[in-house]
């Protein structure tokens, strides 16, 4: 089933999703209760408005008495500015409350996402995840801001006003009231659809942010390859697809407020004509004791006391809308926050201040997909200190195996240790600290240069910062930067070459200073000068350290003290470079591959 299947199965407004977001708003309800207490005396003035003309025209205009009129005039124009300065202070606390609260709900959507496995973001498009935290919780801005006080008040707005008409003319508030049925027959017809419009919206809208995530990020290959007409075409149907929600949400919106605007004018209209014929039927007749009288000045409050009471109906069903989006967009927020495919962590984790960095993989088995396994009991140790480099073809495996080392998965089957102590024992931050990992494709942050350096070590001073790239000879590079260190790094690391940005690479990891060296690929994307520096560096780094490389260039790993070779899962050769070309097997093959000794055609 669909995503906005399952959204359109749950209740209109439901409490769970209300019980949810309360937590959110609870630390800031002192400026929503200020907000509401702000609003219900504004209501208030509202309410006394028709009244005091009522007393104008019964008392004072009708019966030709001036003395006292001054006052009325006075207080309802003081009832104007207290009300105008409430909802003034109204409108600040309640945005303030709310503003407050969608601060809360984004940090709390960013803390999950960073405990989510990377199986998860494997899975789930960039851009569907980037609309939880941004359009997702935008759409509850103004239930949260104004929705759910200005509700509140506009259902006490409602009680209220009722009591007054009641309380004037009992008989001429029911032959008003008769148009209610028709409203809530209309209300609860248009409300299903505007809530399927609006599912189908938010659907929309998410299609189009991951869509847009993902051309804006290959943009380089649509245009190597000729596509932007295709692609071009492609989000012009999105696109149509959003505006055709979104119209269908105007439609249902405007459908309902041109319904309730028309009751409005029936509704007077049927005011005046009943309560009109009263009025002309009691001018000039003196009620006996006992006997009921509209007045004049009665039935003006009546018009305008229900012109009132349609204002906030008109509101109520607009907000209705709002309600409904925001239901949506919480149904689909509290779905990710719902997501635990998170890496489990044991209730008292192994955090160790140093380790030796003895490895053991027994008989580990894994797959990214159930079913399908790309590792087949994998077996083999790495001893404290020592050099041991991965090899293969393209999807033999050797990515994942340091992928699983650095527990951005788990196994399968089978365990991996570090010094005798399971990985799922450790707490995961502390096992990243102690192993550093070089990968292929490198990102960088928006920053300067040292920044990225520091990355995985902030606490790093410039200097010994500093001291880890000049062991790669970045300063070399650095020079030609106006900025030096601080030169800021765009995007992604835009402005830098890839072996710069692998450089930088490998000196955010010997700042960090770990114990062991995960290195995947870490030359490939370095032309033959850089390599020729890297090089150098690299080996310097390595001693001492257990370290693990994948290198597709197998001249990079010959004096290493063991090479792997794996092959479809497996690893089916293991022993130094000289070993392995003795055995005449597949390593053999590969290298001479490489150097052109054998025909590949």
């Amino acid at each position: 089933m669909s995503e906005s299947a399952d959204e359109r199965k749950g209740p209109a407004v439901d409490p769970r999703i209300l019980r949810r977001l309360w937590p959110f708003l609870r630390p800031h309800q002192r400026w929503v209760w200020l907000g509401f207490s702000c609003l219900m005396l504004g209501l208030g003035c509202r309410l006394a408005g028709p009244f005091l003309v009522k007393i104008a025209i019964d008392d004072h205009l009708a019966a030709g008495e001036p003395d006292g009129y001054g006052w009325i005039v006075g207080a309802f124009l003081a009832l104007a500015v207290i009300e105008a300065l409430l909802r003034r202070v109204q409108q600040v606390a309640v945005d303030t409350g709310g503003q407050s609260a969608l601060l809360d709900l984004r940090l709390a959507i960013f803390r999950h996402l960073q405990r989510l496995s990377t199986r998860y973001f494997d899975r789930t498009p960039t851009g569907k995840l980037i609309g939880r935290v941004t359009t997702d919780v935008e759409a509850l801005n103004e239930m949260f801001s104004t929705g759910v006080v200005t509700i509140l008040g506009d259902l006490v707005f409602l009680v209220a006003t009722l009591a007054i008409l009641f309380g004037l003319d009992w008989q001429l508030t029911l032959v008003t009231l008769t148009v209610v049925p028709v409203l809530l027959a209309i209300t609860m017809f248009i409300r299903i659809r505007v809530r399927s419009a609006y599912v189908t919206m938010r659907s929309k809208l998410s299609e189009m942010n991951a869509y847009l995530h993902e051309q804006v990020n290959g943009m380089p290959v649509v245009q190597m390859f000729n596509r932007q007409q295709a692609t071009r075409d492609g989000y012009g149907e999105i696109n149509a697809g959003v505006r055709g929600a979104q119209l269908g949400t105007v439609y249902w919106e405007t459908l309902l407020s041109t319904f309730v605007e028309l009751l409005s004018s029936f509704t007077v209209a049927l005011i005046l004509w009943y309560g009109g014929g009263e009025v002309a039927a009691s001018m000039g007749a003196t009620p006996s004791p006992g006997e009921r009288a509209l007045t004049l000045g009665v039935l003006f409050a009546f018009v305008d006391y229900m012109q009132k009471f349609f204002q906030p109906l008109n509101e109520l069903s607009l907000k209705y809308t709002v309600l409904q989006n925001a239901m949506t967009a919480s149904r689909r927020i509290f779905s990710l926050l719902d997501e635990d495919d998170v890496l489990p962590v044991p209730a008292t984790p192994h955090r160790p201040d140093e380790v030796r960095g003895q490895i053991s993989f027994e008989q580990v088995g894994f797959a990214y997909k159930e079913g399908t396994p790309v590792l087949h009991e994998i077996d083999f140790q790495v001893a404290p200190g020592e050099r041991v480099a991965l090899v293969g073809a393209t999807g033999a495996g050797k990515s994942t195996v340091l992928k699983l080392l650095t527990r951005l998965y788990d196994v399968s089957a089978g365990r991996i240790t570090l010094d005798g102590v399971d990985l799922h024992d450790f707490d995961p931050k502390a096992l990243r600290q102690r192993v550093g990992m070089v990968p292929q494709d490198v990102f960088l942050f928006e920053g300067t240069i040292l920044d990225n350096i520091r990355l995985g070590k902030p606490e790093v001073s410039d200097a010994d910062a500093i001291a880890a790239a000049t062991r790669l000879h970045l300063d070399r590079l650095v020079e030609r930067f106006p900025g030096g260190w601080n030169e800021p790094v765009r995007e992604r690391g835009r402005n830098l070459s890839a072996g710069e940005k692998q450089l930088i690479s490998f000196a955010r990891v010997l700042a960090a200073a770990p114990e062991v060296l995960v290195l995947d690929e870490a030359t490939s994307n370095v032309d033959s000068h850089t390599e020729h520096l890297l090089q150098e560096a690299v080996h310097e780094v390595m001693q001492g350290r257990t370290s693990i490389a994948i290198a597709h260039r197998l001249s990079t790993v010959r004096d290493v003290d063991r090479i792997l070779v794996f092959q479809k899962g497996r690893i089916v050769e293991q022993g130094s470079h000289e070993q392995l070309m003795a055995a005449a097997g597949v390593y053999a093959d590969l290298v001479k591959l490489q150097e052109g000794l054998v025909d590949t055609g």
